[in-house]
């Protein structure tokens, strides 16, 4: 049975950091691409960042270059979003995605969503 779940949100001050994780279960971990995925209040799911089954990141929002990072260490088998000067715009609830195979690959390539965590809420306010 797959599992993903995620971790670590909270509230946090504009201009703050936060470090998001996502542990994998009940798949091959190291074969599958990983992205993280948010939704804001009223708005629609959207892809932040995604990496590929050997680490390279694959897409990066516009919105959060130079801010976000993706990572994933294969042998936890686990993805990090590490997010820093947060603005209240990335408010939302934080997700982690995978697919089974086929698989999307290659530059600008998301997973479409065949399995989901529960999500993990980030809210940036003062």
């Amino acid at each position: 049975q797959v599992q993903l779940v995620e971790s670590g949100g909270g509230l946090v001050q504009p201009g703050g950091s936060l470090r998001l994780s996502c542990a994998a279960a009940g798949f091959t971990f190291h074969f599958h691409p990983i992205g993280w995925f948010r939704q804001a209040p009223g708005k629609e799911r959207e892809a932040v960042l995604c990496v590929g089954s050997v680490g390279g990141t694959t897409y990066t929002a516009d919105s959060v270059k130079g801010r976000f990072t993706i990572s994933r260490d294969n042998s936890r088998s686990s993805v990090y979003l590490e997010m820093s000067d947060l603005q209240p715009d990335d408010t939302a609830v934080y997700y982690c995605a995978t697919d089974r195979p086929p698989f999307r690959i290659g530059g600008g390539a998301c997973p479409r969503g065949d399995y989901w965590g529960q999500g993990t809420q980030v809210t940036v306010s003062s």
